[in-house]
């Protein structure tokens, strides 16, 4: 009985899965991004508790209790820019920690689950920074969130029911604010509970390799090695992250937001935030509402459909050289539409970004399903 109770401690758990914990030998800096993305949830759990403690849930007192915070609160500033700017590092870090996975085909079974551990954790990010970006109150934060809201009135039958459900009334108002800072302050800790979730199911199956070969007969300990390589990527993230902080922190912000919310004003180009804008673009390209919302909520779940649609049985893209091609093209398709999302709606940026949406469905939909059976071929038959 005492043999098996030791099994459960704590110190037995940690040395299993951050000491003793068998990694391929050839893992490059690319796996580092999941654990500062981990680091990147605790910045944000930490400050946003802080922040809580000052900030003033009501319509009337938002906005002038964020402006508190910068000015009267010791280091308030440091926590509200390292919590906005730690929102967009995070989202940096999952975006990199994904096209790592799309390259080298680490959602390929058996690791079917953690991938769509991994894509839930996503779904969860972007759901706590759109109710996150509201809560300062400000004209951007107030808008982008009368539009967004309004998007769910486009589902048949219940969409009116469900927006008017998330506005607490008629229109985005204080019972709104309410409702999304009780949801962005719960919400974290789902996502680092289901983050323990996603790191028990990448440790049942191992790592996956550069190479997407069987290395179960080449691994080395988790510690000291890897420890060491992952420290010094904390080290980078830590000097970029502070490049931001001090530098530049409203770099990445919406000017219009530092204006406190006017209902009856409407900015001129209603804009979300940087990580969102693909998605927005995706929206915008669709000429009728209820397609444009199904687009942009199927090109996030048709991730979910990776590992069961592709066809290949090489799993790493240093094996695919039509595959790599392909690949890049998707990486630079998506950058337009996260340059194309922040565009005025009109001609050319409508026509390109219809364009950059038809490939990134194409991309899922029918080159990572059908380029496997092209690559046998071409294997038999070798032109």
């Amino acid at each position: 009985m005492r043999t098996r109770w030791r099994k459960f401690q704590p110190l037995d758990i940690a040395n299993n899965h951050l000491v003793d914990y068998p990694t391929p030998t050839n893992l490059s800096y690319l796996w580092n991004f999941g654990s500062t993305a981990g680091i990147c949830l605790v910045i944000q759990i930490l400050t946003g508790v802080f922040l809580a403690m000052h900030y003033a849930c009501h319509v009337d007192l938002a906005f002038a209790s964020v402006e508190h915070i910068m000015r009267d609160v010791n280091y308030g500033w440091l926590m509200r820019y390292a919590h906005a700017n730690g929102a967009s590092l995070f989202f940096i870090c999952v975006y990199l920690h994904i096209f790592r996975n799309l390259y080298y085909g680490s959602y390929m079974k058996p690791r079917q689950h953690l991938w769509a551990s991994g894509v839930t954790i996503y779904l969860l990010m972007m759901a706590t920074g759109f109710i996150g970006y509201v809560l300062p109150w400000g004209q951007m934060s107030f808008w982008g969130a009368t539009v967004i809201t309004n998007l769910f009135s486009a589902i048949p039958l219940v969409g009116d029911q469900i927006t008017l459900w998330l506005w607490g009334g008629f229109s985005v108002d204080n019972a709104t604010l309410n409702r999304f800072f009780s949801l962005h302050y719960l919400m974290p800790f789902a996502i680092a509970g289901l983050s323990v979730v996603h790191l028990a199911l990448l440790h049942q199956d191992g790592s996956r390799n550069p190479l997407g070969v069987d290395s179960s007969t080449d691994k080395v300990p988790f510690a000291t090695y890897f420890l060491i390589k992952d420290l010094f990527g904390w080290v980078v993230f830590f000097a970029f992250f502070s490049v931001f902080i001090y530098f530049a922190p409203n770099y990445l912000g919406h000017p219009d937001n530092y204006i406190p919310a006017n209902p009856l004003v409407t900015p001129a180009h209603i804009v979300p935030e940087w990580y969102f804008l693909p998605f927005y673009a995706i929206l915008r390209s669709i000429p009728d509402k209820l397609g444009g919302v199904l687009a942009m909520f199927g090109a996030i779940a048709v991730l979910y459909t990776l590992p069961f649609t592709q066809s290949s049985e090489v799993q790493s893209s240093a094996f695919r050289p039509i595959y790599r091609i392909f690949y890049w093209l998707f990486v630079g398709d998506f950058l337009i539409l996260l340059w194309i999302g922040q565009q005025i709606v009109e001609e050319p940026f409508i026509l390109v970004g219809q364009i950059a949406t038809v490939f990134y469905f194409f991309f899922f939909l029918v080159i990572i399903p059908g380029l496997g059976h092209v690559e046998r071929y071409l294997m038999r038959y070798p032109v």
